[in-house]
């Protein structure tokens, strides 16, 4: 195990912790309030927030969830940053979709005892059933640095998720699967005994870079700083 970088400290952003907060709906009060969510600059919540997937009955070899290239999708406002500022870290990230794809993006710092940026979808209103198919697709460029993608199977904002981790190369397009079996129970970074991932009520996803690997290992391949993490889709595949 790596020894710990010298503890930093920052001042935390208490404006953009309540910004996330209501963005996911933590807050009921707030997070149902267009004119507070309008103040903090979050897109206005309706019945239909959270990417909608219906009719996904007839199974298909491949499943495209977010194909991030197709613009007349409004991508951007299904993901929103969820980084360290919970826990009073000072880390920064972001999501910005274009024709050329999605950039996850930002800068992870380990100031305040944080260290970890990441992105995640709204719960998606009815879960997604993915239970026929083996896992998931991804199609990304990194930056070398090791990622995980987190699939989340019940609607709490703070319960236990199913992480992989993934190696990206420096520049180079990979086409990433994981199969669902691959996936590791955590919850903050740390393993969950006896949690099986139910594969026909998927409510989230999450893109993350985090200096912990699993039960307080650190990442081999993290460097804080600046990172991006390029996207051009997410879907699921069977074989």
């Amino acid at each position: 195990m790596k020894k710990e970088q010298k503890k930093e400290s920052e001042s935390w952003d208490l404006g953009r912790f309540i910004k996330t907060l209501a963005y996911f709906r933590v807050i009921p009060i707030l997070s149902d309030s267009n004119w507070f969510q309008t103040i903090m600059g979050n897109p206005a919540h309706s019945k239909l927030d959270g990417r909608t997937f219906t009719g996904i009955k007839t199974l298909e070899p491949n499943l495209t969830l977010f194909n991030f290239r197709d613009t007349s999708k409004n991508w951007q406002n299904d993901w929103g940053a969820i980084d360290d500022v919970v826990m009073g870290g000072v880390s920064q990230s972001n999501i910005a979709v274009s024709s050329s794809g999605a950039i996850f993006s930002g800068i992870v710092s380990t100031a305040n005892s944080g260290g970890f940026a990441s992105v995640r979808t709204r719960n998606y209103e009815p879960a997604l059933d993915l239970s026929e198919y083996t896992g998931i697709e991804l199609r990304l460029k990194g930056d070398g640095q090791r990622y995980k993608f987190l699939v989340r199977g019940e609607s709490r904002w703070d319960g236990v998720a199913f992480s992989a981790s993934i190696d990206t190369e420096a520049e180079r397009w990979t086409t990433i699967h994981i199969p669902f079996t691959k996936f590791i129970p955590i919850f903050r970074s740390k393993t969950v005994a006896g949690a099986t991932l139910n594969t026909s009520q998927i409510y989230a996803f999450q893109l993350m870079l985090s200096k912990f690997e699993y039960d307080g290992d650190l990442n081999p391949r993290f460097t804080a700083g600046n990172f991006q993490l390029q996207l051009e889709s997410i879907g699921a595949y069977n074989n």
